[in-house]
């Protein structure tokens, strides 16, 4: 009986042009979420919004809390995707980090960022 091939697969050009998109669409979300941000914190600064007293004032601080939690899910993906592309260089991208075994090809094309496999997912 021969143990399982614990090696990732043969990383190719495909995973990382995969992985430079979704940086790349992960980094222009964040760009642009910031300049949201900023333009929520200028827009208020010249107003009299009072988050206790002006009725506005709730709407402009939930905006704002809204827009820095999908700036900061935007950076969470750019930080998934340079993972993913040091895992690429180092030989380990591919392998479940939950097993070691490797991860399904149609998983990583799905998920390009994935570090573990469906089973080890579901646990």
């Amino acid at each position: 009986m021969t143990t399982p091939d614990r090696r990732a697969p043969v990383p190719d050009d495909d995973a990382r042009a995969r992985l430079r998109a979704v940086r790349a669409d992960a980094a222009a979300r964040l760009r642009a979420l910031r300049a949201e941000v900023a333009g929520i914190v200028e827009a208020s600064r010249d107003s009299n919004a009072d988050d206790e007293h002006d009725p506005d004032g709730a709407t402009i601080a939930f905006e704002r809390a809204q827009v820095d939690a999908l700036a900061r899910d935007a950076a969470g993906r750019v930080e998934e995707a340079d993972a993913a592309l040091a895992r690429l260089d180092a030989g380990t991208y591919g392998v479940c980090e939950g097993c070691g075994l490797p991860i399904a090809v149609g998983r990583l094309e799905a998920r390009p960022t994935a570090r573990t496999c469906v089973g080890c997912a579901s646990r």
